[in-house]
This record gives structure tokens, sequence and C-alpha cells, in this order.
């Protein structure tokens, strides 16, 4: 996905750049700067004397030296003085420089920390908010991925009215079960299994009721034994992408703006226009291009039936989509948020 909000240590991130939040004098004293300096090596220090001094909200690169990374982007971020002193404005220069530097650099990926939120005081859960706003109006003139690096769950505040409206709406055990720290709730590593179980879940209800039909009810006379294949494929749904476009073209959206606001890159869009009969997606890209094209639950239940899925009532993950269609949510960042916030995978690609 072209925006990807992610719990890591920024220093090793797989990525063509990562971005240090650093002082003016670039001298890595502590927090983030001082994790950067001492991964990447001596060498780095070298390079960045060199180069300063670093304005405010301004953004300088360099080599990367030890790290995983290509390039190290530089930026200085402001310090909090209770958001009356024009810290916003340095921060959403900070990232717009930081990005700009990494399209002009020819980067393909590139990783942020959450700017100013340490030492510098800057409150975590507005940087986080600021970040996600700044990052996706970039990304909608921009093809480049981008992760958001949260270090920690006290990396961010989230709303806890929402946290408990969303808690009692999947149901109570849940809630009681992730406060108490139980161990209970997905981690972002056990995703894979997890859906896998739920898949095989979700099949066998599936094939249950599918039997259930079978034995009680007789079959009509438009049944698959009385036509032809060739007839009986003329009468199949369409395929999830055909599906897609339809919708796409019944909300008068451009694909570039549906894609873009389902948190979905290029090259995954691409496959979908160039084999729309046999793609299949994962859940979480089918359910953000419903987000995206502002689809009712009915009409976000007929997309994910035409790629063989569906939002059920027994998962974590389909509950909170739930939630936020049925209260006309169809922000994929706030969403998204909800999300990391109950350790389920994220929407996008």
């Amino acid at each position: 996905m072209p925006l990807k909000i992610i719990r890591q240590d920024i220093t090793k991130m797989k990525v063509d750049a990562i971005v240090n939040t650093t002082n003016e004098e670039m001298v890595g004293c502590s927090g983030v700067d001082y994790a950067v300096h001492t991964a990447a090596g001596p060498e780095l220090d070298k390079e960045c004397q060199r180069i300063a001094p670093l304005g405010l909200g301004a953004a300088k690169i360099t080599k990367a030296y030890n790290l995983d990374a290509k390039y190290i982007i530089h930026t200085s971020g402001p310090i909090w003085q209770g958001g009356l002193a024009g810290e916003s404005i340095i921060l959403k220069s900070c990232y717009l420089e930081s990005l700009k530097l990494a399209v002009e650099s020819g980067c393909e990926s590139v990783a942020f920390p959450l700017i100013s939120a340490g030492a510098y005081g800057y409150p975590k859960d507005k940087v986080l908010k600021f970040a996600i706003q700044v990052i996706t109006d970039f990304l909608f003139e921009h093809e480049l991925m981008v992760y958001l690096c949260v270090f920690d769950r006290s990396s961010y505040e989230f709303s806890k009215e929402l946290f408990d409206e969303i808690s009692e709406f999947i149901d109570d055990g849940y809630a009681a079960r992730k406060k108490a720290g139980s161990g209970f709730t997905l981690r972002f590593n056990d995703f894979a299994a997890a859906r896998s179980c739920e898949a095989q879940a979700e099949e066998i209800a599936e094939t249950s009721e599918m039997m259930t039909v079978c034995a009680c009810a007789p079959a009509p006379e438009n049944s698959v034994e009385s036509k032809s294949l060739e007839e009986y494929m003329k009468a199949m749904d369409k395929s999830f992408a055909y599906k897609l476009f339809d919708y796409i073209d019944a909300k008068g959206m451009t694909d570039v703006e549906c894609y873009k606001k389902a948190n979905i890159d290029k090259k995954t869009f691409s496959k979908i226009k160039c084999n729309p009969d046999t793609y299949k997606p994962s859940k979480q890209t089918a359910v953000a291009f419903a987000v995206a094209l502002e689809l009712t639950l009915d009409e976000t239940q007929d997309l994910l039936s035409s790629a063989g899925l569906t939002l059920s009532r027994s998962f974590v993950f389909d509950k909170i989509i739930r939630y936020f269609i049925q209260k006309g949510v169809y922000d994929v960042f706030v969403i998204n948020e909800a999300l990391f916030e109950f350790d389920q995978v994220l929407l996008g690609c």
C-alpha cells in the first residue's frame, strides 16, 4: 500500500530511504537521531558535519552507511510550545521537504518516524494524524511507498470514546480480554495464520449452508444440471475486476482517484486492469476499494462476493469494517487507525 503504519524500529527498515529527525547541528545527540547515528556508524557523523547546519523544516540527504537503506534524509523538526508558535507549519515542511527529496533522489520507498514526537515534546497523537494527512495528500500526486514507523503503542493515544464504542460493537468479551492483556489479541506477525483460520472457518460455514440448501430444496429448473456449460458460464456473476470497474463508473470516479483513495498502489491496480478475469484480491484490498467507493454494507458484500469473500459477523477485522460502514465513515486512514489499535491488518495492499 502507498502508506503503511507499522510498529517497527526505523533503523531496521529495508527501504530506499529512512527519515531521521535531528537538530539544526545534525549531531545525533538523542532519540531517533542518536539511534540512527549509532546504527549507521561514524562515517555518518563525518558527512553530517560537512553539510550542517540544517534549517528548521528543511531536509538534507546523506548515504545510509551501515543501515539497510540507501539514504538517510535528515530533517529538523519543531519544539512543541503549545501549538501557538507555528509548530504545525514547520512540521508540515519537515514531511513535505523529506518526501520531495525522496522523489528527487529516485527513491521508491521511504520510512518516517513521528517527527518531533520524542524529546521535542510534540504530542504523538497529533503528529500521527498530521503526518497521515500530509503524506496522503502528497501521494495523490506521486507514486511512492511510505512507511510511518510507530515504535510502540504508547506512541499515540487512540480515542478512548471510539475505542470503547468499537469494543462494544465487537463484543464485551474481546474488550475485556484486550484490556486485561491476556495475549489473546492478534499481532501483525500472527496475521497470516489467523486469516488462514478465518478463511477455513468461513469456508466451512458456507459449505454447511450450501449443503443445507441442497438437502432441503429441490433443484430449480435453471440449475446447472439443466444448462449447457456455455450457458452456465454466461450466467455466472462478474469477476471482482469487472464488478469493481462497474462501481467506479457508477460513482463517477477515475481509476486514479479510486486506487489512491483506497491506499492501493499503481502496480496492484495495473494487475487488476491487465488480468480482470483472473485477479483475486486479498480481503483487505477488496475492502479498501469498497471504502474508497463509499459502498453501503450490501454493496460491499456484493463486491466481496465477486472475489469469493464476505464480511462475517464473527471476526474482529470484519466487525470493525462493518462498524465504520454503518457509521458512514469512509476514510481509509481513520479506519486503519482503529484497525492498528485492535492489532488487525490495515486496509490497502
